[in-house]
């Protein structure tokens, strides 16, 4: 987001949240400053809230959703599922271990799209009573009642099961592929539970803080494979079909419902084992293992690295990663087993590009952030969805600069992450990054770049503003705390600020429960040998209309200068709409900004105009931003990645072999290999798509 200011003022361009930087424009002072940021935001606690279309949030009448008492708690499921492939069925049965709170007559949980029955309960002491089952088709319960009350006390709840496995990539579906060098098709199973859809594989406690333990059983032909979160424990012949086996698996950890995973079909795998010595597989469709390789790598080096930064080792025996042919998503970090589409962890060793690398890599990376931040501590409900994804969003690029360092990846977090929330979020009709969930069917609805790329964004801020111990030290000490328990964002703003001494709650409330970001307009001066600097913010509205809420930031602001990059010269908590900070005279760094321009690569007039500009500015573009600065790395990957002209290729080669910038000779030879694999495609393609509109017309 630009806005220019003119006269003496100064441009500000927002490059993520952590990186506020000034350039002067048409200002009579020769010299700029760079300024740091970093920040973020507070909570609601009740379900009753509507958003605003500006500021906070109003208060609605009624309740939007109605959760599971806490009266009735599951302790441990006893899962047994039969698939039947041929006919897209399945059946199964249940045994809930239950602690009843409060005498009561009825037990309500989920189920949907399921047949329900033999419904029973036991004590403690063996009694038994049979129930009946009453269905609440739009609220996705059922709820079974009891003659007899049941008493303050431990129970065993069993049920009876069967239901469709459906082709909507959610619950317990059906995946297709074809059996290779041949066209016939097979069919698979597999599962995609978060937010709420356990309840359409089995009847449970589907919300996040009923943590349980499982124990996994799965009823399959010989042929084919049956894997779940946890190792397998035994596999046996099933009694009433000697073509058929009994797989059952380890008991899990105390997890909530939507981390449960089950997939059954075949598979190639490759393994190994990291260097804590955790099993690690990565199952691909027949014929495509070596596909995997590059993912089993990453996991084996990233894991590693997750244990020790938070100085928490990996909790279960294995950590599995298995391509799914029919995906709704791009990955689900189920616990020991995490599901992804294909091309978000299969590398062809021949054709994959570096791009498809990084990209992979990061996908794995976050993944498996969720092992600990997200599985072994929970948030209490959907609402602090944002703190698992955003999290988890910010430490991938972590752990792929430690693991792969070659890859630069930082340099792209400005571009793939924190530029997409800034279009949506400077619009009036924006929401905080922190939204109250009613119903988990509201996810889909209000999760999107804000909420995750702002979200990772603010997150990155706050490490930057603590610091990398007081951050680590903090992360642990919350991890460690709410290990196998659930949480809310408090707690963890909490521990920070414990750890680093800083307002850590009070910086992040005006980030994550307000909407929009603030434009700082800073102004400069020379007083006697001093230069002052003057700062203000003003919420930016993309239409340029004036905040009427006067929405204000908390902003640590950290400024550098030119003969010192890396020491901080002042650092300063803005509170208030303006402040001003005095600084010896001394020469500051010029601005380091992505151009304009790269938002011109999406038309071919427009990447012909980039690549030209390029060309003839690169080397006053190199002197005033640096030969080091990694925005010329923007310039090169986001200006010039879009062509898919071999001829454009040749050129763009020529010119970088005979400029001196060695900063960027990765980020060409990315460019390069992107702009012929596009060109490829299209000789490959062109003439079927020629054909194919020609038949539309």
């Amino acid at each position: 987001m630009n806005t220019f200011i003119k006269h003496s003022q100064i441009l500000l361009r927002v490059i993520s949240l952590d990186f506020v930087k000034l350039s002067t424009v048409s200002s009579s002072s020769s010299s700029s400053s760079y300024i740091l940021l970093t920040n973020k935001t507070k909570r609601f606690h009740s379900t009753h809230i509507k958003l605003s279309m500006t500021g906070q949030s109003n208060q609605e009448t009624k309740p939007l959703f109605e959760r599971l008492p806490q009266t009735i708690v599951p302790t441990h499921y006893d899962v047994t599922i039969q698939p039947h492939l041929d006919k897209f069925k399945f059946n199964g049965d249940v045994n809930i271990h239950l602690k009843i709170k409060e005498p009561t007559d009825k037990v309500v949980l989920y189920a949907d799209e399921l047949e329900v029955d033999h419904a029973k309960i036991k004590s403690s002491s063996n009694d038994e009573q049979k129930a009946t089952i009453d269905y609440d088709k739009e609220g996705e319960r059922i709820t079974i009642s009891f003659d007899k009350k049941l008493e303050k006390g431990d129970y065993q709840l069993l049920l009876k099961f069967a239901g469709e496995i459906n082709n909507r990539m959610r619950g317990f579906y059906r995946t297709k592929y074809t059996v290779p060098d041949s066209d016939e098709i097979r069919y698979g199973a597999s599962t995609q539970f978060e937010p709420a859809d356990c309840r359409r594989a089995f009847p449970c406690w589907d919300e996040p803080n009923f943590k349980a333990t499982f124990d996994i059983t799965l009823i399959t032909p010989k042929n084919l494979r049956a894997i779940s979160n946890m190792p397998v424990k035994s596999e046996n012949e099933y009694a009433d079909n000697k073509e058929w086996k009994v797989t059952k698996f380890d008991r899990t950890p105390i997890m909530s419902t939507y981390l449960v995973a089950f997939v059954i079909g075949e598979y190639d795998y490759l393994e190994t084992n990291d260097s804590n010595g955790v099993s690690m597989k990565v199952y691909t469709p027949v014929g495509k293992k070596e596909h995997g390789q590059f993912a089993l790598d990453t996991a084996a080096k990233v894991l590693p690295f997750y244990a020790d930064y938070f100085n928490i080792k990996y909790p279960i025996a294995k950590a599995d990663q298995i391509a799914i042919a029919d995906f709704a998503m791009g990955a689900m970090e189920n616990w020991g087993l995490i599901t992804y589409r294909e091309t978000a962890l299969l590398i062809d060793p021949k054709f994959s590009s570096m791009d498809t690398k990084q990209r992979v890599a990061i996908v794995v990376a976050h993944e498996l952030a969720h092992q600990w931040f997200g599985n072994l501590v929970t948030m209490d409900w959907w609402t602090d969805l944002w703190l698992n994804e955003g999290f988890a969003t910010w430490i991938e690029y972590l752990a792929v600069d430690k693991c792969y360092p070659e890859f630069d990846i930082w340099t792209q977090f400005v571009a793939d992450t924190f530029a997409r929330f800034l279009v949506p979020d400077a619009l009036k009709s924006s929401h905080p990054i922190e939204v109250p969930i009613g119903h988990p069917a509201e996810i889909d609805e209000i999760f999107d770049a804000i909420s995750y790329s702002k979200g990772s964004s603010v997150i990155r801020m706050l490490h930057d503003y603590i610091g990398d111990d007081a951050f680590r030290k903090g992360l642990h000490n919350y991890l460690t705390e709410y290990s196998y328990k659930n949480t809310v964002t408090e707690n963890l703003w909490s521990h920070l600020a414990k750890a680093s001494g800083k307002p850590v709650n009070e910086v992040m409330s005006s980030w994550t429960l307000q909407m929009g970001y603030p434009l700082l307009t800073v102004t400069e001066e020379q007083v006697d040998k001093k230069r002052v600097i003057q700062i203000t913010q003003k919420r930016f509205i993309a239409d340029g209309s004036v905040d009427e809420e006067k929405l204000q930031w908390k902003i640590p602001i950290t400024v550098f200068t030119k003969s010192n990059p890396k020491k901080i010269a002042h650092q300063v908590l803005m509170d208030k709409p303006e402040i001003t900070i005095t600084l010896d005279n001394d020469n500051v760094r010029m601005q380091d900004s992505i151009s304009g321009l790269v938002g011109c690569t999406s038309s071919r007039d427009g990447r012909d105009l980039v690549w030209k500009f390029l060309q003839k500015n690169w080397k006053t573009l190199a002197e005033r931003f640096g030969e080091k600065s990694n925005f010329l790395i923007a310039f090169v990957e986001y200006g010039l990645s879009d062509f898919a002209d071999e001829k454009i290729a040749t050129e763009i080669k020529t010119f970088f072999d005979s400029v001196n910038t060695p900063i960027v000779a990765r980020p060409v030879k990315k460019v390069l290999e992107t702009i012929h694999m596009r060109s490829e495609v299209l000789k490959r393609d062109s003439k079927a798509i020629e054909e194919f509109l020609k038949q539309q017309q």
